[in-house]
């Protein structure tokens, strides 16, 4: 039942990506046959310290659809831990922490 919704690979994404400016430059050398040949599942994780998403995400959600359009499995995922923990990212200051509820919340949202 499964392998009847999984779609088959129709363009190579790695090209889509290319083209369209989302993908300069990658390490991974065998990606790009992979891409072409077999069905890939690729996620993406957003962190809910806000109450919902931002216009820099979008970035990485139409790039999650191109790998979708192209025939593969995305899945997105959104933290729960990660919204607890301070990381200043080499900011000045940091990020105020968030209670339980207040995750639990931006998640929902998100």
């Amino acid at each position: 039942m499964i392998e009847a919704l999984v779609s088959t690979v129709t363009e190579n994404v790695i090209r889509v990506l290319t083209e369209r400016g989302f993908l300069y430059q990658m390490t991974e050398t065998g990606l790009e046959p992979a891409a072409a040949t077999q069905t890939l599942t690729v996620y993406c994780g957003f962190d809910p310290s806000a109450s919902s998403l931002h216009v820099g995400n979008m970035v990485a959600v139409m790039g999650l659809a191109h790998f979708q359009r192209c025939g593969h499995r995305p899945i997105v995922v959104v933290g729960g831990g990660t919204g607890l923990i301070v990381d200043p990212s080499g900011k000045a200051t940091e990020r105020p922490l968030l209670t339980v509820g207040q995750v639990r919340e931006n998640a929902a949202g998100i």
